[in-house]
C-alpha cells in the first residue's frame, strides 16, 4: 500500500511539473503598437499581436482618430497611450497636440481621453517618467522641449514647463537654430536628456516628476562633434552608460553617465555605415538589448540596420551591418526577453521583424515584411 501511494505522489509531481512546465513554456503573444504618419483614416494606431515564438504579427485594431501620430508613448502601468496628433500640416505654422487615449482591452482598443498644445512644431518625441505623472515633448522644427502633468484619469494638463532651445550648428541648411529630436527620462527618474540636432548638444535637464518640471542640471549640456546631429538616444540597462546615434555624422557617440550628479563624459564614437560607402544616409534611431549585450541602429538611405557588440565598459564593436528589409529604417524596438527586434520602415511603408541571436547578436528575418502606410513608431505593451 505505501509502495503505491509513493507511485501516485511521484506520478502526481511529475504530471504538475509537466503541466506548469507546458505553462510557462509557452509564451504568451505580445500587444504591439505601431503609429501610421499620415493624414486622415491613413493616419492611424495600429494594434498588433506579436507571436513570442515565431516573431509573426496579426493586426488585432486600428484607431483611425490619430492623424500624424509620429510618436507614441505608454505609461508604465500602461493603462494609457500618448500620441503626437496634427490635424492640419505635420510641422506647419500651426502647433501639433499631444493626445492621450486610455486602453479599452487586449485587443488594443484606444479611446480619446484628451489632447492638449504641444507648444511647439514638428513635435517628434514623447516620454513618460517613471511614476507616470509626467508626459515629456520635443518639438524638433521650433527646437523646445515641454512637460505636461497626467491627471489621475490619464488625461493630459497644461504644461508646466516649456524650454525653448537656442543657437545653431555649423550645418547652415540642417543646423539654422535649434531642433529638438528627443527627450529622454533617466533611469533613475531624476534627469532628462535631449538630443538636439541643430546645437550638435545633448541639454540635460532635472525632473521633478511630482511637480512635472523641469531645469537645467548642473551640467546644462554637453557638445558632440561639429555637424553630428544628435538624434536619438537611449540608456544602458545598468544606468551607466547613454549611447547617442548622430543623424548627420552616421555615427554612434558613447558616453559615461554618473547617475548622482547627471553628467555625461564622452568615451567613444563609431561610425553605423561600411567604411566604402560613399552614398547619402541620415541615422534614426537605436535601441539596445535588455541584457545589455547588443545596440542596434539605423541608417535611412542605406537602409540597413547596424549591429554592436557592448563590453563590460560598455564600449562598442562592429558587428554587422544588415539589410532593413525596407526603405527608410525610421524606428526600432525590442522586445523584453531581447528575443526580436521590430523595424518601422516608413517611406518603405512596411514594418519588419527580425530574430537575434542571442550569442553573436546577429538578425535574421523572421518572414516577409507586413505592409502600412509610413510606420513611424513601434512601442510593446
Amino acid at each position: 500500500m505505501q509502495a503505491l501511494l509513493i507511485r501516485y505522489a511521484f506520478a502526481l509531481a511529475v504530471g504538475l511539473t509537466m503541466m506548469f512546465d507546458s505553462r510557462t513554456s509557452s509564451a504568451e503573444d505580445l500587444l504591439v503598437f505601431v503609429s501610421a504618419f499620415a493624414a486622415g483614416d491613413e493616419g492611424a494606431i495600429h494594434a498588433y499581436s506579436l507571436n513570442s515564438d515565431s516573431g509573426q504579427l496579426k493586426l488585432l485594431h486600428r484607431t483611425t482618430d490619430a492623424e500624424h501620430p509620429f510618436f507614441i508613448a505608454l505609461s508604465p502601468d500602461r493603462r494609457f497611450l500618448y500620441s503626437i496628433h496634427a490635424t492640419g500640416e505635420f510641422g506647419g505654422k500651426e502647433n501639433e497636440q499631444v493626445s492621450a487615449y486610455s486602453l479599452q482591452d487586449k485587443s488594443g482598443t484606444l479611446k480619446l481621453l484628451n489632447r492638449v498644445s504641444s507648444l511647439g512644431t514638428a513635435s517628434c518625441y514623447l516620454d513618460v517618467e517613471a511614476t507616470g505623472k509626467t508626459v515629456l515633448v520635443a518639438n524638433y522644427k521650433s527646437g523646445s522641449v515641454a512637460s505636461f502633468p497626467v491627471h489621475g484619469d490619464g488625461t493630459l494638463g497644461d504644461a508646466k514647463t516649456f524650454i525653448q532651445h537656442k543657437g545653431h550648428g555649423a550645418d547652415k541648411v540642417r543646423q539654422d537654430g535649434p531642433h529638438a529630436h528627443c527627450i529622454v527620462v533617466s533611469p533613475d527618474n531624476r534627469f532628462a536628456l535631449s538630443a538636439d540636432l541643430g546645437l550638435d548638444q545633448i541639454l540635460n535637464y532635472r525632473l521633478d516628476a511630482a511637480a512635472s518640471t523641469l531645469v537645467p542640471s548642473a551640467q546644462p549640456f554637453v557638445r558632440t562633434s561639429p555637424v553630428a546631429g544628435p538624434r536619438h538616444l537611449t540608456f544602458h540597462p545598468n544606468g551607466k552608460h547613454v549611447y547617442v546615434i548622430n543623424e548627420l555624422g552616421n555615427s554612434v557617440t558613447l558616453f559615461d553617465y554618473l547617475p548622482d550628479s547627471g553628467f555625461l563624459i564622452e568615451q567613444q564614437t563609431i561610425s553605423t555605415v561600411p567604411a566604402d560607402f560613399s552614398g547619402t544616409s541620415y541615422c534614426a534611431d537605436l535601441k539596445i538589448t535588455p541584457n545589455g549585450r547588443f545596440l542596434y541602429g539605423t541608417n535611412r538611405g542605406h537602409d540597413s540596420i547596424v549591429a554592436y557588440r557592448l563590453d563590460e565598459k560598455g564600449r562598442l564593436t562592429l558587428l554587422s551591418i544588415e539589410p532593413s528589409l525596407g526603405q527608410g529604417p525610421q524606428n526600432l524596438v525590442i522586445t523584453p526577453d531581447g528575443k526580436f527586434v521590430l523595424c518601422a520602415n516608413m517611406p518603405g511603408n512596411n514594418l519588419a521583424v527580425f530574430q537575434i541571436k542571442q550569442d553573436t547578436g546577429k538578425l535574421t528575418k523572421t518572414g516577409e515584411p507586413i505592409s502600412l502606410p509610413s510606420p513611424s513608431c513601434i512601442r510593446i505593451y
